[in-house]
């Protein structure tokens, strides 16, 4: 029979699914700092940057391990905003301005999970981008 051989797969992840991007602790203490949600049709990006708006860390759920139409999902962006706060919280930051862009299902839960890890949220803005006049509509169909 022989001994059974067990193979590592090199690159593992840690079990809470975050990065290994994420994995890195930040000497960098930041009081206070902001937080950037863009919520798309397929993914939730968030970004985390300091005061004067330069990024710190970054995730999005595709990063996390989310694939597909999972990766829309209001559940994929409640996961990033907590992963996000939780190195958020090691960096010393215990207030945030959050800005949402998009028009994505994780708008609230990314905030919501954000939030309800501690961090106090001073001012929420919401920059979508929305055309004035958009382009040029396509030309009336002809049956």
């Amino acid at each position: 029979m022989g001994k059974k051989r067990i193979i590592k797969k090199a690159g593992g992840s840690d079990a809470s699914g975050a990065s290994r991007a994420l994995n890195r602790v930040m000497k960098k203490k930041v009081p206070s700092g902001i937080l950037n949600i863009l919520a798309t049709f397929n993914n939730t990006i968030v970004t985390l940057a300091d005061a004067k708006g330069n990024s710190l860390i970054a995730a999005s759920s595709g990063a996390l391990g989310f694939k597909g139409s999972r990766k829309s999902t209001p559940f994929a962006a409640a996961k990033v905003g907590e992963i996000l706060a939780d190195k958020a919280i090691e960096m010393g930051m215990k207030e945030a301005t959050v800005v949402i862009r998009g028009v994505g299902a994780g708008r609230e839960s990314a905030l919501r999970a954000f939030a309800g890890k501690g961090i106090t949220v001073t001012k929420i803005t919401d920059r979508t981008p929305v055309p004035h006049n958009g382009p040029r509509a396509p030309k009336a169909r002809r049956v």
